[in-house]
């Protein structure tokens, strides 16, 4: 059988989660990028990778027409790509996502409006467009402060900032415009409570809840998840809440995942993710519940139905931390790859930046220096082990 993988740069969950279960399923993988010298250098000699423009959905449809082998699934696990990967394999005929929920998810003007059409949760907001007066929007549309911005269709907290007032909201739009020219943005309000996600896996017969994370983020005015904590089973009613609003996205078909806040008792949507968590949750989550998670989620894609029980481990524990820079500059020291077992608890650290690399400070993932995960049967031991490997560690930046 055949997958043709739609990818930008390559990340973990490709080259360390889907490539290896793809050779474990025994798929023939085609790699569709951008930035094929990237992929061929991480994927392996196995894989084949094609230079593609992977978001023009069109070029995709186009590649994959003029191979001699015919698809049996277009995937990808990209936030970017998932309109594009729906649009081709539904031209093929092939199981997918409805490139309409992939789209909603993604776009996040449009998430929020369709919520509210569908009588699902109604979050005040603004879209703003390139010359648009971001006050007077927000304004018009009764937008209370404090209030948050962010790029219509971005990815990982990138230039997403919380605004306490008129003046702060003008500033964090005209900083934003600056680096990304020509991008909408959309002001909506700011949801107190706490943060969460929920991993959610289904083939549109049957979803599993895989449990989720309680996520800590930097302080104000900023969102960088610093530290994910896994929680098993989010109350019945909380858990609810959040599949009848991906309900009423259509999000059920494959991997998703979902980060919203709690407060008073009501959960309401921060962002969907219509893929595998990233930032290596996802491989986490594999090794803890001890599920071929992976092939799993291309196997729906191949059109298998997934088993009503996936025998997920019970009883378990995880968390992971993120050192994160504080400032523009070069990585002068820092630690190196680690596998450690401090009792019955398992710790990896791998890190994310070679020394001599020198970064700019983003206020987004992209500053994380390393990642530790650790999984146990106790959260408390887990927590005390990650403290310790931290506390022993460092990182050290030269302006």
């Amino acid at each position: 059988m055949q997958m043709y993988l739609l990818a930008l740069n390559p990340t973990d969950s490709v080259t360390e989660g889907f490539l290896p279960a793809a050779r474990r399923i025994g798929l023939g993988l085609t790699v569709l990028t951008d930035r094929p010298e990237e992929h061929r250098a991480a994927a392996g000699a196995d894989v084949e990778v094609l230079e593609c423009d992977v978001r023009d959905f069109h070029a995709v449809i186009t590649r994959i027409s003029a191979r001699s082998h015919a698809p049996d699934a277009v995937f990808t696990n990209s936030d970017h790509l998932q309109t594009q990967a729906a649009l081709a394999a539904a031209y093929f005929g092939l199981p997918a996502k409805s490139w309409q929920a992939a789209l909603r998810t993604k776009d996040k003007a449009q998430m929020r409006r369709h919520l509210a059409a569908a009588g699902a949760d109604t979050v005040r907001s603004a879209e703003l467009h390139p010359g648009t007066d971001p006050v007077a929007a927000a304004t018009a549309a009764g937008l209370p402060y404090p209030c948050v911005v962010k790029p219509r269709e971005g990815v990982a907290s990138e230039d997403v900032v919380r605004a306490e007032g008129p003046g702060e909201l003008a500033r964090r739009c005209e900083e934003i415009r600056s680096r990304r020219p020509g991008a909408v943005l959309v002001a909506e309000e700011y949801l107190p409570g706490e943060l969460y996600t929920l991993e959610t896996l289904g083939d549109g017969r049957v979803r599993h809840v895989l449990g989720g994370f309680r996520t800590e983020l930097s302080p104000p005015p900023y969102f960088v998840e610093e530290r994910l904590s896994y929680v098993p089973e989010h109350p019945r009613a909380i858990t609810d809440q959040v599949l009848s609003q991906l309900d009423a996205l259509g999000a059920g078909f494959g991997a998703c995942h979902t980060e919203f806040v709690v407060h008073e008792g009501r959960a309401r949507l921060i962002e969907v993710n219509y893929r595998a968590i990233g930032d290596q949750c996802d491989l986490l989550l594999a090794q803890l519940l001890d599920i071929p998670l992976f092939e799993h989620i291309l196997r729906v894609h191949l059109g298998e139905q997934l088993p009503a029980e996936l025998g997920a481990r019970t009883g378990v524990a995880a968390r992971l931390d993120y050192p994160c820079a504080d400032r523009a500059g070069t990585l002068t020291a820092a630690p190196s790859a680690a596998d450690l077992e401090c009792g019955d608890v398992k710790l990896a650290y791998r890190p994310l930046r070679t020394v001599g690399e020198r970064h700019e400070l983003h206020r987004t993932n992209r500053d994380f220096l390393g990642v530790v995960r650790a999984t146990g049967t106790d959260q408390g031991r887990v927590d005390r082990a990650v403290a310790e490997f931290l506390a022993a560690q460092r990182w050290e930046i030269t302006p």
